[in-house]
């Protein structure tokens, strides 16, 4: 299977978001913020991320709308230091597998004693 640009892209894209917001955004409902993937079209017009809160806490809907509002600046760096003739609409999702593991881990727990 080829290694396709929006794979490639997605990952770039994940690496300096992260870094963006380890180091320069200062909202504090963006703090317990980790990354967890990213997938871009094929048009490489549109990009999701996805993210999860640290340990688990936080809240979801805060850090959201912390997200939400800091796309305009994240998107203005990432055009700067990515040579592409757009820069990808960026869309952030919870990711929600740590949550759902959490929950399987529960009731497995509960049924053995």
């Amino acid at each position: 299977m080829e290694y396709q640009r929006s794979e490639r892209l997605a990952e770039l894209l994940l690496e300096l978001l992260s870094e963006m917001l380890r180091r320069e955004l200062g909202d504090p409902r963006i703090g317990p913020v980790t990354l967890t993937g990213a997938k871009v079209s094929k048009d490489l017009r549109h990009a999701r991320i996805y993210f999860n809160l640290l340990g688990g806490t936080g809240d979801r809907q805060a850090a959201l709308a912390g997200l939400r509002s800091a796309t305009g600046l994240m998107r203005a760096k990432l055009a700067k230091q990515l040579k592409l003739k757009f820069v990808p609409a960026i869309e952030f999702i919870y990711d929600e597998t740590q949550d759902e593991a959490r929950r399987i881990d529960e009731l497995l727990r509960r049924t053995k004693g």
